[in-house]
């Protein structure tokens, strides 16, 4: 009996789980959608609660009412919540009406064959993940009345040429447009007042990086192309076409991260400090001259930037952060001064050889060789000048 009571209990369990809304009615363009009922106001949500898509065959052009009944009483619907259409790639179009305040995390995620959605101005939030893969999305406009995007609200949406930030916004969140391949330019307001990490990072096709002037946090100074934060001088995100002006004293976090249309870059003798994740996975970088006034090169900085061939480590240098030219798988050799008191690990990994006669410990730092000299002729690495000893090969 107890057994029973346990296997009646499980599946009442199931059946609740799976039903994942109170009530479903048809749209105005003819489609079955799912609604909770919150408060006195009406959700949008999902209609299959363990599967993607949400929805089973969702397809074409979506218009949501503004307000739905049931049970004889009409809700007006001011939400779009977390999942709703998740994964429905069929869809192409979405008009959402002027009641809705609030589009919940991945909302939209996966939506691959969205082309267009128009975000209504009565809208405060838009969430973590809410149009991220939607890559069929050519534009998209923030209105006035959105504080904040959320993290990786447009991640991936890899057909994105155009987004409008209006003046309301003051936040952007970490990964927010990342790997938005065709985007090609950006327009941070005046209003903006926070950029997360990695907001702009693998957006390979910017070519222009704009701060409106009247920003009271970041600049875009003697117009060069990328993001400053005005009271630090830290160059916070970059492009394939940023030119580093001379009064930026530090490359910050993920500055130019998985710019691979970046095939130099001239850092300024004003820079003292390269950030933890700067330039990696530049994979189109070729070479890097560091400047005599920069101590400091953190974690990853150079990490994965693997079509480098030619880099200059100046006597200025004191540390050299972990993994920071790991992956370099161009750098044939790499000579370090002997005024670097500290290398972390795996700094160099699957580089050929380094040249290095400091006292840092921990040798070989991923490295093949380390040598106190190293000698050339042609793909071949010595470490005596009669080239007898060989320690390795470039190709």
């Amino acid at each position: 009996m107890k057994k029973i009571l346990l296997i009646l209990f499980a599946l009442a369990v199931n059946i609740t789980a799976a039903k994942a809304y109170d009530f479903s009615s048809v749209s105005p363009s003819r489609h079955t959608l799912y609604y909770n009922i919150v408060g006195e106001e009406a959700q949008v949500t999902y209609q299959n609660y363990s599967s993607s898509p949400r929805y089973s065959n969702l397809t074409g052009s979506l218009t949501i009412p503004s307000t739905v009944t049931y049970n004889g009483t009409t809700y007006s619907v001011t939400s779009i919540g977390v999942d709703a259409f998740s994964g429905c790639s069929g869809l192409t179009s979405v008009t959402i009406p002027n009641t809705v305040t609030s589009i919940g995390n991945y909302a939209f995620s996966g939506c691959s064959g969205l082309t267009s959605v128009t975000i209504p101005n009565m809208v405060t939030s838009i969430g973590n993940h809410a149009f991220s893969g939607c890559s069929g999305l050519t534009s998209i406009t923030i209105p006035n009345s959105v504080p904040s995007i959320g993290d990786y609200a447009f991640s991936g949406c890899s057909g994105l040429t155009s987004v409008t930030i209006l003046n309301s916004v003051t936040s952007i969140g970490e990964y927010a447009f990342c790997d938005c391949t065709g985007l090609d330019s950006i327009i941070i307001p005046n209003s903006i007042t926070d950029i997360g990490n990695y907001a702009f990072s693998g957006c390979t096709g910017l070519t222009t990086m704009v701060v409106e002037s009247g920003n009271t946090v970041y600049d875009s100074r003697n117009n060069c192309n990328a993001i400053i934060k005005s009271a630090t001088n830290t160059l916070v995100s970059g492009c394939k076409n940023t030119t580093i002006p001379n009064t930026v004293t530090t490359i910050g976090f993920a500055a130019f991260y998985h710019c691979t249309g970046l095939t130099s870059i001239s850092i300024p003798s004003s820079v003292t400090s390269v950030g933890l994740h700067a330039f990696a996975l530049c994979t189109g970088l070729t070479s890097v001259i560091i400047p005599n006034s920069v101590t400091l090169i953190r974690g990853y900085a150079f990490a994965g930037c693997s079509g480098l061939t030619s880099v200059t480590i100046p006597n200025s240098v004191t540390t050299i952060g972990d993994c920071a030219f790991s992956g370099c798988s161009g750098l044939c050799v790499i000579s370090v001064p002997s005024t670097v008191s500290a290398i972390y690990n795996k700094a160099f990994n699957g580089i050929k050889a380094v040249a290095y006669t400091g006292n840092a410990t921990g040798a070989p730092w991923g490295a093949y060789n380390v040598t106190d000299d190293v000698y050339l002729d042609e793909d071949f690495i010595y470490d005596d000048a009669s080239k007898t000893h060989l320690v390795g090969c470039c190709s």
